[in-house]
């Protein structure tokens, strides 16, 4: 079995010269017995520290601490004891350790298993130039590798009193062992979104580390045969999932998603199944490690839009207490912008926060070897200081262009809560995919017959060249999806005509009210047959859809087995089986899930549906559309069946490679004429969603074909079909 922690006594070489967090340059304790005490402060020796090692980190003699503040005039080390809110030592820096605004002291002695740190920071409280400062607070290293005081999931400390954010020096040791980064090509992502507490909190999981990094890893075989090749975690930095919480009609809510960030460089410990003291990270690596070693990339939902410190009326113990005028936007009056919806927005376009950003997304990729990121309302990062849209946002550009993050997956949620809306427009540098949200709502309109959509829905399945030029972007900027963790899951998406968040305690006022969903004809469930079939059949289409359109797909996690949230698509609150996976449906919608799995096999087994191949033998062009009959391309407000068909050569250069889609959303059966094929090769069906779907079933027989080239596809069905 393969020794996933090293436990030897590593430490970080003082003089090494590294300048970034999380750097693993390490050598021998022995190695290093040169530094020698210059002071003693309340009885502890210290001299001054690293300060180009942003935070705290361990030496051959102690730890150094460092902490940068524009604002500050003075600074105070605070050590606690393990879990207690009173520090046992207050280490204030001396002046001779503060250089520009960095403060850096080495205190000699300290074993880290013994003490948990945070600051004071002295300067001007002006409110209404932004400055904060107030020496009372207590204050969150922004650096920390790790958080205490939340590893019980929804606990608050005794008597319910806020939490005082502190942290742990944590030992980085992990083996990694030669484990390289998989570097798939944008365009063969199958992507599947989930949430870890959610996967497997339900007791169907049968998992016994239930809703934990643990109880993810147990399911990594499931993931496997289903075929994904990425997994996309909602938020797993550290936050707080007690903002805002409250009861709801005798109900708990949270905040469950985790789109409040306390801590940037700190993984989340409430999704910890074991207690990891010093060691934090250890548990989410080792789940990183084997998705990884089963080919499967992992990519994190960050969320640098905003944090958990809020408006005005939010706590301070974090940026605010360091430099509130630098690390958020504020309003001529010194107000917050909130073009979040959260309260505050981050000032990305800082030089200071810029900087910040980038050190902590090194730390991910270098520490956790994760293979990219997902930005939240990422449209924010292009904001200046006052909140215009810029042309060439400098922290979008450094991201493009650092040096760590070259190979690492970008991609933007282009739009925010405060009316930019960028998708086909974001600052990309070749660098940066999207969320293309044009393609979610494209797709919904046609895939549930809506007149008009045709056209659109053709751009969409053959890469939004309207959006993405291929020839400068490829097929590898679109993201495309018809769900994710913010509005329907796909079950819900054709089992309901309207929201359902009364759960939420907002009376219906939250979410999405423009979902394009449809109910089939009952709102919710029911025991009518024929609905049911249709909705079975419409969650079909949507799949062959998704996996034969050009650019990398997703998908949220339980939609391949019919997940429900019961009609409510802005559960963020929502700590239970409305969030939860519920396993049993996988044996009640099996055929949904074979289904799927077959559809992301055919996929990976059809390089044409992902990107342009060598050019066919046969001379049929890459993509050529026939909307009825042979090579029409045109569209109007009645057209709801439309053909695309793929063509070029087999990457194993084995022959053609030549797929065709058909689609009819309309309510009756349409008759399509297949494109006449050369070489000998004829047409054979391979997908027909208005059968019920089996592993290795026979599906031309149950097709009706007049002639070689002619066939009826079924009212609101897809028919694939492969030349051989």
């Amino acid at each position: 079995m393969r020794q996933f922690w090293n436990r030897k006594e590593h430490i970080y070489i003082p003089d090494s010269g590294v300048n970034e967090p999380g750097s693993t340059a390490i050598q021998n304790v022995e190695a290093d017995h040169l530094l020698k005490p210059l002071d003693e402060i309340n009885g502890y020796k210290v001299r001054p520290g690293y300060y180009r090692m942003e935070g705290a980190h361990v030496t051959p003699n102690g730890v150094s601490f460092t902490i940068s503040s524009h604002g500050a005039t003075k600074c105070t080390l605070l050590l606690f004891h393990p879990q207690q809110s009173e520090p046992f030592v207050e280490l204030p820096y001396p002046e001779a350790y503060h250089i520009g605004d960095t403060y850096a002291m080495l205190v000699f002695g300290l074993k880290i298993e013994e003490f948990e740190y945070a600051f004071r920071l002295d300067g001007p409280y002006i409110p209404e130039k932004g400055l904060l400062f107030n020496k009372e607070n207590i204050l969150l290293d922004p650096y920390a590798k790790a958080v205490t005081g939340q590893r019980n999931w929804g606990e608050k400390p005794e008597g319910g009193k806020d939490f005082v954010y502190k942290a742990r020096v944590v030992r980085n040791d992990f083996d990694w062992g030669d484990l390289k980064q998989l570097e798939y090509p944008y365009e063969d992502l199958v992507i599947y979104e989930t949430h870890v507490r959610g996967f497997t909190k339900d007791k169907s999981s049968g998992v016994k580390e239930a809703g934990t990094y643990e109880g993810l890893r147990k399911k990594i075989p499931y993931l496997k045969d289903l075929g994904i090749n990425a997994v996309e975690l909602m938020p797993i930095f550290e936050f707080d999932e007690m903002e805002s919480a409250r009861v709801v009609d005798g109900v708990q809510l949270f905040n469950y998603w985790g789109y409040n960030t306390v801590c940037f460089c700190a993984p989340n410990t409430g999704y910890n199944y074991a207690v990891e003291h010093n060691h934090e990270g250890d548990e989410l690596k080792r789940l990183i490690y084997d998705l990884k070693q089963n080919g499967i990339e992992v990519i994190l939902d960050v969320v640098f839009n905003h944090t958990a410190e809020g408006n005005e009326m939010g706590p301070s113990f974090s940026f605010k207490g360091i430099d509130n005028n630098i690390y958020y936007m504020l309003t001529p009056d010194a107000h917050y912008y909130n073009f979040s919806g959260c309260g505050n927005v981050m000032n990305c376009n800082h030089p200071v926060v810029r900087h910040f950003i980038i050190d902590c997304l090194r730390n991910w990729v270098i520490e956790y070897r994760v293979d990219g990121f997902r930005f939240d309302l990422a449209s924010i990062l292009g904001r200046d200081q006052n909140g215009a849209p810029m042309a060439n946002p400098p922290i979008l550009e450094g991201l493009a262009f650092d040096s760590v993050l070259g190979k690492v997956k970008l991609i933007a949620e282009a739009w925010d809560a405060g009316g930019l809306y960028q998708v086909g427009s974001f600052p990309s540098w070749n660098r940066w995919a999207e969320w293309n949200g044009r393609y979610r709502d494209d797709m919904r309109r046609f895939l549930k017959g809506d007149a008009g959509t045709a056209g659109g829905a053709i751009e969409r399945i053959t890469g939004s060249k309207d959006l993405y030029h291929p020839d400068g972007r490829g097929h590898s900027a679109s993201v495309n999806f018809l769900t994710c963790h913010d509005g329907f899951t796909l079950y819900d998406l054709y089992s309901y005509n309207e929201k359902h968040n009364e759960k939420n305690g907002w009376n219906n006022t939250d979410g999405d009210n423009n979902g394009n969903s449809w109910n089939c004809g009952a709102e919710g469930e029911t025991d009518d047959p024929q609905i049911n079939g249709l909705r079975r059949r419409l969650v079909k289409n949507a799949f062959a859809a998704l996996l034969c359109s050009r650019g990398p797909a997703m998908f949220f996690a339980g939609d391949e087995f019919c997940n429900t949230q019961f009609g409510n698509n802005n559960a963020y609150c929502q700590d239970n089986i409305i969030s939860w996976l519920d396993w049993n449906r996988l044996e009640e919608f099996k055929e949904i899930h074979d289904f799927a799995r077959f559809m992301i096999h055919f996929r990976a087994a059809h390089p044409i549906l992902r990107n342009r191949t060598a050019p066919a033998a046969c001379q049929l062009p890459e993509i050529s559309i026939h909307n009825g009959y042979p090579f029409n391309s045109r569209t109007d407000y009645d057209t709801h069946l439309i053909g695309i068909m793929y063509a070029g050569r087999n990457m194993s250069d084995t022959g053609d490679d030549i797929v065709f889609y058909a689609m009819n959303s309309y309510w009756e059966p349409l008759t399509m004429q297949l494109p006449v094929l050369t070489n000998g090769m004829a047409w054979h069906v391979e997908v027909n969603t208005n059968c019920e779907y089996e592993d290795g079933r026979d599906f031309a027989s149950m097709t009706e074909i007049f002639g070689p080239n002619t066939i009826r596809v079924p009212a609101r069905t897809t028919i694939i079909l492969v030349a051989k």
